[in-house]
């Protein structure tokens, strides 16, 4: 599919600005806990570094000077396998950065860069790992290395560890030992963008930095850093917004605190939810971070209505779209679905041993097993939904892909009822791909028909599944969740009754999607469906891709960042 992005020509005339040649001396800096840069390399959970991976691509193809920095996890994030019983074992694979087409970072001596992050009562070291595509590097550390104790070789282990002291000390090694490793490349960027609160800590290390360079106090250190900060927030959930105790953060920061010169309780203090003994990432971020921004107007919107104190704009998200993008052509729309469908239904042949025909209406639900999302939806009303899918002339099937966070225990349970409603009273109508990575995301969102999205309102930050769907000519059935609450469906899809999910998903689905699918003309297609393939299409070609979101970001972000710095900054 070849459409140019209406935003390419405005990167044309930027390339040309003294601005961009002020970046090309010092890129942003962008960190984030998870990249999915490919299924090689395993250190991603889902949408957050799915989105950051894509913003790596699309800096790249539009040569923006960026460098990534994140963490490299040997056992990556967790894998589920349930059984008949539904007994579910979770699964890690360990994984050598060299084995994963990453190259050791190493100075000018041919020797590995080791920075120190000083954690708790010691000094714990991290190397540093290269990918990159393009133009832009991204740069993982990593603290399994001889150098350390055991204890702390495993702190790079695992993605979103369980262990809560485990995972401050992973944030202080992306946020700390992150800003040393750029100290070192002699890479020193005007702005540095936090997306997610998990690197907010490299804030602390560039007040070190002006208070060293610039021979001042802690508080006017933080106020001169503050203007190179962008702090991107993507979930208002408890469970993704990090918080600790305010006792756990003191024992872990102690030595860097002693480092600064900087008693304790000023630099916890600043990550204190009000009145409580609470440290939080996200509120480090919010109180350090010149610019916020949420991810969707209505996540704006939910946020200010949050954290009232803190002023913020919206980004809204976007996709790449030449690694999304599956269809082979547009003029034939529905010839290259359909040939995309049929690769799924090779995939589900092989993983469930169920053979569908491509001819059948095709629904798909594919995310984390969470409870919000309310995955379970389509089967509330179990009887209703199999008079539905089991008619003869008009047959409906289901995949559904994802799964349950670790330590989730409602979601645990919503797998173990999906496995029963899959081997049981669903079997050979529904199907579920336990596999939920790059290779498997690509074929869902390209081989469905229609894309199932529904989260409860409010709860979805963004949901760009959804658009990688649309940009294949899945059409979207959906809550008006994210970005769905920005766009008019009409003609593109269907919106979905938030209050009355169940009901409202199983009206729709009868008396509009099953007879515009088997509406099929003479020439063998259903004439309106491609019509709607078409428009959804479009829409996410016009408004969604990260060309799009990119110059979001330089216009109200970097550009305003980079225009309100000190005369002489010295970062």
């Amino acid at each position: 599919m070849e459409k140019a992005d209406p935003n390419a020509q405005w990167f044309e005339t930027f390339r040309n600005s003294i601005h961009y040649q002020t970046f090309k001396k010092r890129p942003v800096a962008y960190f984030c806990a998870e990249f999915a840069l490919s299924d090689t390399i395993p250190i991603y959970a889902g949408g957050l570094g799915v989105l950051a991976a894509d913003f790596i691509k699309e800096a790249s193809d539009q040569n923006f000077p960026l460098v990534g920095v994140g963490l490299y996890y040997h056992q990556g994030y967790v894998s589920q396998k349930i059984d008949e019983l539904g007994v579910i074992t979770e699964l890690r694979n360990v994984n050598k950065p060299t084995d994963v087409e990453l190259v050791a970072v190493l100075d000018h001596n041919q020797k590995r860069i080791i920075v120190d992050v000083p954690i708790q009562d010691r000094i714990v070291h991290a190397q540093a790992w290269k990918w990159q595509n393009g133009s832009v590097p991204v740069y993982l550390l990593d603290t399994d290395i001889a150098e350390n104790d055991p204890n702390d070789r495993r702190i790079t282990n695992r993605l979103y560890d369980l262990d809560k002291e485990t995972r401050f000390r992973q944030e202080m090694i992306l946020g700390i030992g992150g800003i040393r490793l750029l100290e070192f490349l002699q890479i020193h960027p005007y702005v540095y963008h936090m997306n997610e609160g998990h690197s907010a800590m490299l804030v602390l290390d560039l007040i070190r930095h002006e208070m060293v360079e610039h021979k001042i106090g802690f508080i006017e250190a933080k106020e001169l850093t503050s203007h190179h900060i962008i702090f991107t927030n993507h979930t208002l959930l408890p469970a993704g917004n990090e918080l600790y105790s305010n006792d756990l953060a003191s024992t872990l920061l102690s030595a860097y605190a002693q480092e600064l010169a900087v008693p304790i309780t000023d630099i916890v203090a600043l990550g204190l939810v009000q009145e409580s003994s609470i440290f939080s990432m996200t509120m480090l971020s919010l109180r350090l971070a010149a610019r916020i921004n949420a991810v969707s107007r209505l996540h704006l919107q939910k946020a200010k209505e949050i954290w009232t104190n803190h002023p913020m704009e919206s980004v809204t998200n976007g996709i790449h779209i030449p690694t999304w993008n599956q269809l082979e052509s547009t003029d034939s729309l529905w010839e290259s679905h359909q040939e995309n469908k049929k690769k799924l239904l090779t995939e589900i042949k092989k993983t469930n041993d169920i053979d569908w025909d491509e001819n059948i209406l095709l629904l798909g639900w594919a995310r984390r097993l969470v409870a919000y999302k309310r995955p379970l939806a389509l089967f509330e009303d179990l009887e209703w939904f199999k008079s539905l899918a089991e008619n003869t002339n008009q047959p409906i099937r289901v995949v559904i892909s994802g799964q349950s966070p670790p330590g989730d225990t409602k979601g645990k349970e919503i797998l173990q009822k999906l496995e029963s409603l899959v081997t049981k009273d669903l079997k050979g109508i529904v199907v579920y791909l336990p596999t939920y990575n790059l290779s498997v995301s690509k074929l869902l969102i390209a081989g469905c028909d229609v894309w199932l999205n529904t989260p409860v309102v409010g709860f979805e930050a963004c949901g760009t599944s959804g658009m990688k769907a649309a940009l294949n000519g899945v059409l979207p059935a959906s809550t008006k969740d994210g970005w769905i609450d920005e766009v008019d469906l009409q003609g593109a899809g269907w919106i979905l009754d938030n209050d009355k999910i169940a009901q409202s998903l199983l009206d729709v689905l009868e008396k509009q999607i099953v007879p515009m699918y088997y509406a099929v003309s003479n020439g063998g297609k259903p004439n309106e469906w491609v019509r709607y393939m078409q428009h959804a299409c479009e829409l996410i070609y016009s408004q969604f891709s990260t060309t799009r979101m990119l110059r979001n970001y330089i216009e109200t972000m970097y550009l305003p960042a980079l225009k309100s710095l000190p005369a002489t900054p010295s970062l």
